[in-house]
């Protein structure tokens, strides 16, 4: 392991030691938020002392079996190369473990997400394919336990969605579907096309984190315009006949978020400004992305909206993922909400980039 990983590693098990022999002391004791406080802190660097620790087992195994090599008895020594080669395994495992655990923690991982889905280039066939896509992500969600609210939505005139806005909650809900934000493209033969022939359309997906606490994106009250209106869509007679449903208009900026899938006008009126606060912290975020992108451009995608991602073709049965080179013959099995072959490489590729950052390697 690099020598800059090495101290930071030495510096966070002496802060453990540290922290451990504070949460003994009385005054520490008798103080209940300094308490929760290192207690929290101590809880975070305990995987990385235990992996040290087992670390240190491994060497010290490697090196009783090397030792062992030069005795004289051939079965002694089969015996040695099979424990160094089982101790060498385990040096690796624990060496790339620690890597992964000094990289920075994104805070929103473990929230939750709104999912922004609008069909771009295609007509009829590019809505029908964002109705697809929010299928995916939906059984996706569902295959990990998750919850799916649809908090608006506008139908294509054939099927499928022109614009679909939902909120996703689940742990760690947020670090899996990060990645999506951009351009999906989809190849395959319309079900209006009668000649068979194959077309290209396009539909884009955005992922905001939701701010957890109310205070982290302030809203000024008179900067909002706020309007209501009859809901459109299912939910029955109620739906059509009362003025649920709620449009914010974020003056300064122009921003316009809606919701119309609650009955109640103050349960859609809450989910709008939740929508509000992610859309204007995602637009600091992506100002802030903008000065650094001349430094360093990120492997798995800049977040230009306008960035084609990943493409779904469907006469050959394959998608394939721009951003890291990775093509699966598995579309059906994909569509149906088995993401995660492609999720998980792109977040073992930012891992790969953070931790190239964090050595100052190219």
């Amino acid at each position: 392991m690099l020598p800059v990983l090495e101290e930071r590693l030495a510096a966070l098990a002496a802060r453990h030691e540290e922290l451990a022999a504070l949460l003994a002391e009385p005054e520490v004791l008798a103080d209940p938020a300094r308490y929760q406080a290192l207690s929290r802190e101590f809880a975070r660097l305990e995987p990385i002392r235990a992996k040290l620790d087992a670390r240190e087992a491994a060497r010290r195994r490697l090196a009783e079996a090397r030792a062992l090599l030069a005795e004289a008895d051939p079965a002694l020594r089969a015996l040695a190369r099979e424990e160094a080669a089982e101790a060498e395994a385990e040096l690796h495992a624990c060496e790339t473990t620690l890597q992964w655990l000094l990289l920075p923690e994104d805070p929103d991982d473990p929230g939750n997400l709104f999912l922004e889905i609008r069909a771009g280039t295609g007509g009829d066939e590019a809505a029908l394919f964002a109705g697809d896509l929010f299928r995916m992500y939906q059984r996706f969600a569902e295959r990990r336990g998750w919850t799916v609210e649809v908090l608006g939505q506008h139908p294509g005139e054939h099927g499928g969605h022109k614009e679909i806005v939902a909120r996703i909650a689940g742990e760690g809900a947020y670090s899996w579907l990060k990645f999506e934000s951009g351009v999906h493209r989809v190849q395959r033969v319309p079900v209006t096309e009668s000649q068979g022939r194959i077309h290209t359309s396009a539909a884009t997906v955005a992922v905001l984190p939701e701010v957890a606490e109310v205070g982290e994106v302030q809203l000024d009250p008179a900067e909002l315009r706020i309007d209501t209106f009859r809901a459109s869509g299912a939910g029955g007679q109620h739906v059509n006949k009362t003025d649920s449903a709620v449009r914010i208009t974020h003056l300064p900026t122009g921003i316009v978020v809606e919701c119309q899938d609650e009955r109640s006008q103050h349960k859609n009126r809450a989910r709008a400004l939740a929508l509000l606060r992610a859309r204007l912290r995602e637009a600091q975020r992506a100002a802030q992305a903008a000065e650094q992108s001349a430094l360093r451009r990120s492997l798995v995608g800049s977040g230009d909206r306008s960035e084609r991602i990943r493409t779904y073709n469907f006469p050959q049965g394959r998608v394939t993922d721009h951003r890291i080179g990775l093509t699966l013959y598995q579309l059906n099995q994909i569509m149906d909400g088995a993401l995660e072959p492609i999720l998980e490489a792109l977040r073992q590729r930012h891992r790969a980039e953070q931790l190239a950052a964090l050595t100052g390697a190219d």
